[in-house]
């Protein structure tokens, strides 16, 4: 192990799959939040324990081979102090703590603390304000993934390392195909009831700050966002034996202290996905998503009015009871900007999942990654990158 953090991550899994075991079946080994009453409110938390091993294979700096068995994970507390209501109103402050090794930081950058917001939840919809997802990522519609966590498309674990410093290679250029350009920045949100099936989601980020909203103006960097905002709309029918989930998003920006050719930040995403049940064991599923940007390798802070970042992520996959395959594709272009070259992506994975109890998972397979630019080379000293990896990862989770 080459962190310290994967150890201590690794070590709480550990202890989570112990309480897990006192249990007589596998099938019964779950672990139940915390709870205590807090007056008239109810304090719950809940821990999330994730840990990977991994074989990497990829290219290290001066043509050396940066290989050998790897761990990474990540910790999260999730507490929540809600109050539920007579008329139906409930009122709840809802965190999630976080602790992890670098190539587990996923899309909030190794925050600690990921999500802190007050919500209000009534007949008429759900209302944010803290830090919290967009309504496009919120409501986000992909292809099937046999463990997010270290899915193709926007997984929580990386399995390539920057050899100089030691950051998740992925963040040369990310496969995230869903619209998430106001990340988990302090802002107000709003999702409607689901009605007929449809659901609708607005979203208002006033800066990059990650305090309540309008505390903090974000990074002092040309080109910084403002007033971000998203809007989402999701569906999904039954169709014959198929059921069908499909949204569009998008987000718009304002930029500030802009450099020549600098605009606010545009995203738009859609994706798709179908489910069929072949027996009362068996479903196959398939699905994708597809997002364009004018933000370079989705950085907002390098949106430009010429040629956009794109990507495309597409899936199927087979489940049976507790078991599931399956096979996942990317690919991907980041337009070349002043100071940045331009990068193409593309990524296969196949994996197999196992899901023990609802609070143990574990799944096993195999990933390749492959980026090339048009000017410049990598740590590599070369124009191409092409990374394979085999891995193991592990899921606790308390049940929810």
């Amino acid at each position: 192990m080459r962190n310290g953090k994967a150890v201590w991550v690794l070590g709480a899994a550990a202890w989570l799959a112990g309480l897990c075991a006192a249990s007589a079946a596998p099938s019964d080994w779950t672990v139940a939040p915390l709870s205590f009453p807090a007056g008239n409110a109810e304090l719950t938390i809940n821990a999330q324990a994730s840990g990977a091993l991994f074989g990497p294979d990829q290219p290290g700096q001066n043509g050396k081979k940066f290989d050998g068995t790897q761990a990474s994970g990540t910790f999260r507390l999730m507490p929540t102090l809600r109050r539920d209501y007579d008329s139906g109103l409930a009122l709840s402050l809802e965190g999630v703590v976080a602790a992890s090794d670098p190539l587990s930081r996923g899309r909030y950058d190794g925050d600690a603390l990921e999500r802190l917001a007050g919500v209000a939840r009534t007949g008429l919809g759900t209302v944010q304000i803290g830090l919290a997802d967009g309504a496009g990522y919120a409501l986000a519609v992909t292809g099937p993934k046999v463990d997010p966590g270290v899915s193709l498309d926007d997984p929580r674990t990386s399995f390539f390392r920057d050899p100089a410093g030691g950051r998740a290679l992925t963040e040369l250029f990310p496969l995230r195909a869903e619209v998430g350009a106001s990340s988990n920045y302090a802002k107000f949100t709003y999702a409607s009831p689901e009605l007929f099936g449809i659901q609708l989601g607005l979203s208002f980020t006033p800066t990059e700050g990650k305090q309540l909203p309008f505390m903090n103006a974000g990074p002092h960097v040309p080109g910084r966002q403002a007033d971000i905002w998203e809007a989402a709309s999701r569906v999904s029918q039954d169709v014959g034996p198929v059921t069908v989930s499909a949204y569009g998003a998008f987000a718009t920006g304002r930029a500030e202290h802009k450099l020549a050719g600098q605009h606010g930040v545009s995203d738009i995403g859609f994706g798709l996905r179908a489910d069929y049940p072949v027996n009362d064991e068996i479903t196959v599923s398939l699905g994708g998503a597809y997002r364009t940007s004018n933000a370079h390798a989705f950085d907002i802070n390098q949106s430009w009015g010429g040629p956009a970042s794109r990507v495309l992520a597409a899936s199927g996959m087979i489940s049976n009871g507790t078991w599931s395959a399956g096979l996942e594709y990317g690919n991907g272009v980041a337009g070349a900007v002043p100071g940045q070259p331009r990068i193409g992506l593309n990524g296969w994975e196949a994996s197999l999942g196992y899901q023990v109890s609802s609070s143990i998972g574990a799944s096993t397979g195999w990933q390749h990654l492959s980026y090339g630019r048009n000017s410049g080379v990598f740590f590599s000293g070369s124009s191409r990158l092409s990374m394979d990896a085999v891995f193991v990862h592990l899921n606790l989770t308390t049940s929810q």
